[in-house]
């Protein structure tokens, strides 16, 4: 246990911070007019910068028509000779760390570049201003005399050419500062352990006598874990194994689904559940607020955020507002200029604002992840929240879903394909049917105006799945671990029809 003195040392580094992110708060539009062009002027001598004439580009019209929006499948060419040794393509200083990342379940993997400046500036700051928030929101915090329990991906790291890839958090691991070390669990050793299953293990056989006051996480495999350590301890709730446990920092999926679980496991009515957006590409919002639903967008990370109405969505041809024009409540995809060297980098996410003094926002899904086959234009922010509602009507808990149309056939209509996986499954599946359906209509006029008499859309055909058939899935596909994600929308099949094979298979070796 680290003594009382260190918690009040760190918690007193980490509380300045906060005064730093005034002048964001204050002068929002300016700080990002000044960091767009600072990274063009940091980069306007690398291969990138001088073919598209950064020099000569003195305000945000001239960005836009100088540089094109990318996708990763634009910009690979150049990330390719960068990871083969290449330097000062798109990034003036020496580039060797690239992040992993495949998102959800695409085979294709991507080599997400990360600069020193993105290391220092972006990732590492995040992670201080995470607690910096908290600590300046809880004055009363012991956070730092014990640990924090940290679960991430793969933390195994590979050199190729002289470069080094690896999960986005095996990076930031590599580069801690030393107290960050000194305060976290499990050790580097466990951490390094590549075989998830095995490492989980240790991991629960590591903690379980620690004090561990804080989890870090993505919301699906820490709760496996805290499972996991029910099952090793006997005890029923996690309270009994670790009484100091005061925040969960999480994010990767919606909280949402898992929220009531949670509760359950961790049942103190002051626990505290922090929120945090970050992904390979960078960290880009974080909740600053006790309670709260919403996330600021940090804006002095060297990133400069663009936004696409998604109602005038063509990817890469999309025509793309500055963050002074953006409206609350729309769905906007998120595009990036960033100091790892992406331009105007389509990132896949889309968010909506809740405020505009700050600028606060919602992640409300992925530009790839929605269903519109029949002009539903349903989303997953509409489907986490009609499925909260059904939960909550019935008393059920959900572990994992997806979902995927049903196309049309002949005369017949189409209609939404689900698996959904229960942790406790309600009474009547017809009734959390009609409450889904009901709820869906009520969020979504154009979802609403296709169930219209079932005229395009039958009522949602939904599937209960066994117990682990979305962890058997990732674990085929293998892709288990921290940064691994269930895709919860698909405007194909692949993913129901594969599910369901093995959905079929599990069935037969039970009989």
């Amino acid at each position: 246990m680290a003594f009382p003195f260190v918690n009040s040392i760190i918690s007193w580094f980490l509380k300045k911070r906060k005064h730093q992110m005034e002048l964001f708060l204050k002068y929002p539009l300016d700080v990002q007019d000044e960091l767009l062009l600072k990274l063009l002027d940091t980069a306007q001598n690398t291969e990138f910068g001088k073919a598209h004439y950064f020099s000569s580009i003195r305000d945000y019209t001239d960005f836009t028509n100088a540089v094109p929006i990318q996708k990763y499948e634009t910009f690979e060419p150049l990330i390719e000779r960068c990871r083969r040794g290449e330097q000062n393509i798109f990034w003036p200083t020496p580039i060797k760390w690239f992040a992993k990342s495949s998102g959800t379940t695409n085979a294709k993997s991507k080599f997400i570049p990360v600069s020193d400046e993105a290391l220092e500036y972006c990732h590492l700051k995040a992670g201080k201003d995470m607690l910096c928030l908290y600590i300046n929101n809880n004055e009363d915090t012991q956070l730092f005399t014990g640990k924090g329990l940290k679960l991430g991906g793969s933390s195994a790291i590979y050199e190729d050419n002289n470069s080094y890839f690896g999960d986005l958090s095996a990076i930031i691991t590599e580069n801690l500062p030393f107290w960050a070390d000194f305060s976290s669990a499990p050790s580097q050793e466990t951490a390094l352990m590549s075989e998830w299953e095995t490492k989980m293990d240790a991991i629960v056989e590591e903690t379980i006598h620690e004090d561990i006051t804080s989890l870090v996480g993505v919301p699906s495999w820490m709760l496996l874990l805290l499972n996991r350590v029910l099952e090793k301890t006997g005890k029923d709730t996690i309270l009994e194994v670790w009484p100091n446990l005061e925040v969960y920092f999480h994010g990767g999926v919606n909280f949402n689904p898992y929220r009531e679980q949670y509760k359950k496991l961790i049942p103190k009515a002051d626990f505290k559940y922090y929120e945090t957006y970050n992904a390979s590409e960078g960290f880009f919002g974080l909740q600053d607020r006790n309670n709260s639903l919403e996330l600021l967008l940090m804006l002095d990370y060297g990133i400069f955020y663009e936004f696409i109405p998604m109602d005038a969505y063509e990817g890469e041809n999309s025509k793309t507002i500055p963050l002074s024009k953006v409206k609350k409540n729309v769905n906007y995809a998120m595009v990036i200029t960033t100091n790892g060297g992406l331009w105007r980098y389509l990132i896949g996410d889309t968010v909506k604002f809740t405020s505009t003094n700050p600028y606060r926002i919602k992640i409300t899904g992925r530009t790839k992840h929605f269903i519109n086959v029949f002009g539903e234009e349903l989303i997953i922010e509409n489907t986490e929240d009609a499925l909260k509602l059904a939960c909550k009507k019935t008393k059920a808990t959900i572990t994992d879903y997806t979902v995927a149309p049903i196309f049309m056939e002949g005369k017949s209509s189409g209609g939404h394909e689900w698996i959904i996986e229960f942790k406790k499954a309600p009474k009547s599946l017809d009734y959390f049917t009609e409450l889904l359906d009901n709820a869906l209509k009520s969020i979504n006029s154009d979802y609403e105006a296709k169930r219209y008499h079932n005229m395009t859309l039958d009522l949602p055909k939904i599937h209960v799945a066994e117990k682990g058939l979305f962890y058997n899935w990732l674990k085929q596909k293998q892709k288990l671990g921290g940064q691994h994600k269930v895709p919860r929308l698909s405007n194909k099949r692949d993913f129901v029809e594969e599910l369901l094979k093995i959905s079929v298979n599990q069935q037969s070796a039970h009989l």
